[in-house]
């Protein structure tokens, strides 16, 4: 079957069955927005929340690709549960890349047991949440905007600086905590029911225990590895979104479309401009696909270095994701909106969807410009630099 993936792996092959389910009614709540409540309920029965956290921690133990994997999966039908699915999995394998300690094992652990579904307030950009020092407490006032996942989060990343130092910390916290309001207020053309608008602290008490001790200023190879975890979901996001747009296209195509009236064919598939272009956005999105398997695999030997991962490897996995991302949004630019071209002008109706694919991938595309990243890719071939770690790199 065309771009189903290999489900020999049992947690794909539960991804696939869900995806299916997912497809029901995605037109429906895409065009509704919100929260995304019982599809968290279906992920949660599923098992597919802790497949990362290690085995002696109450998780399967698997390798970071098989997240992604499934990021790719629920992207072709949902941008939205692609999107925050991806996330969820960043404050998990940031504990387990920062260092296995008392307060690492403790949040891997509670998580397992708990099934948590994570939401993030980290955004970098923000300079709008402070914490003030009260003993052993932090008192938080502020907010965080694009906060994806945090409408239907157990538990929360939350970043700040320090009113007086500047300085930022990090911490995990329970999303239910005293102070803590979901605003609910994400108006984006796409990705419509991530939840990516702010979320609004009130006095919100963090205590020490909960905060990320040398999360902020490390220098660690592996942990500078938590951008490329953000530019891994995107990538996959993009890829799904851009088979998922192809394969609903193709369905249309051969069951709906007429053909042009001087086309001289009896049917919309007989006619050489439409062989001619479907062959073209194929043939892209093979390419796309091949480069973030690529992608996939460098990361999963970036991670399973640990430790002992060097600064030059960092640089190469920074360089295969960069090259893969932009090549995926690209081509998800273009097969989302010429989709319509070979569908036919019956398409484009607010009934059959097909926009869903086009408003997710530019939203995102315009969150995460590919011109820096051709550049960092542009600057190695050159010169042999690595990108400097950073936010998006």
């Amino acid at each position: 079957m065309i771009f189903e993936p290999d489900t020999t792996n049992p947690y794909i092959a539960a991804a696939v069955d869900l995806r299916k389910i997912f497809a029901l009614d995605a037109i429906e709540r895409d065009q509704a927005g919100g929260r995304p409540a019982e599809q968290i309920r279906l992920l949660k029965e599923s098992g597919l929340l802790t497949i990362l956290i290690p085995k002696q921690f109450g998780g399967a133990g698997e390798p970071y690709s098989t997240a992604l994997k499934i990021t790719r999966e629920f992207a072709k039908v949902d941008g939205s549960l692609g999107h925050i699915y991806g996330y969820h999995f960043s404050p998990i394998q940031n504990a387990i890349t920062g260092g296995i300690n008392d307060q690492s094992a403790d949040i891997l652990r509670r998580s397992a047991a708990g099934n948590w579904f994570w939401g993030n307030t980290t955004n970098s950009f923000s300079k709008s949440l402070f914490g003030r020092r009260d003993g052993e407490w932090t008192i938080l006032n502020g907010f965080r905007p694009f906060a994806s996942g945090s409408h239907v989060a157990d538990y929360l990343t939350v970043a700040w600086e320090d009113e007086k130092s500047n300085e930022r910390n990090f911490a995990h916290i329970p999303a239910e905590r005293e102070g803590i309001t979901i605003a609910g207020d994400w108006d984006g053309i796409g990705q419509t029911q991530t939840g990516s608008g702010r979320v609004l602290y009130k006095d919100v008490k963090v205590h020490e225990s909960e905060i990320v001790p040398g999360r902020a200023n490390s220098t660690d190879p592996i942990r500078l590895l938590t951008p490329l975890q953000q530019q891994s979901v995107l990538l996959n996001v993009f890829i799904g979104t851009a088979q998922g747009a192809l394969l609903a296209a193709r369905d249309y195509t051969i069951h709906h479309s007429r053909p042009w009236m001087y086309s001289d064919v009896g049917r919309h598939i007989d006619d050489p401009w439409i062989k001619r272009q479907y062959g073209e956005l194929w043939i892209k999105t093979q390419a796309a696909t091949a480069l973030a398997d690529r992608a996939l695999r460098v990361v999963d030997e970036a991670y399973a270095r640990g430790p002992e991962l060097t600064a030059d490897e960092r640089g190469k996995a920074a360089i295969a994701i960069a090259s893969a991302n932009v090549l995926a949004g690209k081509v998800a630019l273009e097969v989302t909106t010429e989709i319509f071209e070979v569908m036919g002008a019956r398409s484009a109706v607010r009934k059959q969807g097909f926009d869903r694919f086009w408003r997710n991938v530019r939203i995102h595309t315009l969150h995460n410009p590919a011109e820096y990243k051709t550049r960092n890719v542009g600057t190695w071939y050159l010169t042999g630099d690595y990108p400097e770690p950073g936010i998006f790199q």
